[in-house]
């Protein structure tokens, strides 16, 4: 739900669809870490039903739609977003999972080195 109104609230300030995803699957993840270490149970548990109402699977549809309509024009470009949008979807995870990783190094104590 986090996801969803950060997507919503940002399209509402004007930002572009594409950095709108990025920054809501961004948080999904973020948010599905927090979880997943508080309720131990897989992240994907959170993840997973954080991304699906950010997969544009009607603006595929109407790419398919207007494929279908012979009007490739505006197919290739309603597909060349949908298309984008999905890599942003998993840009999102990644900066996330990446983010999460650093993170945890600099959280780690680190042991003292034996000398040899």
């Amino acid at each position: 739900m986090v996801g969803w109104i950060l997507y919503i609230w940002l399209q509402e300030m004007q930002v572009v669809r594409i950095t709108a995803t990025v920054v809501a699957a961004f948080i999904v993840t973020m948010v599905s870490h927090i979880f997943a270490k508080k309720y131990r149970t897989p992240i994907i548990v959170f993840s997973v039903s954080g991304i699906i109402p950010l997969v544009p699977g009607g603006l595929a549809y109407d790419a398919m739609r207007k494929a279908v309509q012979n009007q490739y024009d505006q197919a290739v470009q309603l597909g060349a977003e949908a298309f984008m949008i999905s890599g942003a979807i998993a840009l999102g995870l990644l900066l996330a999972e990446v983010t999460n990783q650093i993170t945890r190094k600099i959280a780690r104590p680190r042991k003292p080195e034996k000398e040899q």
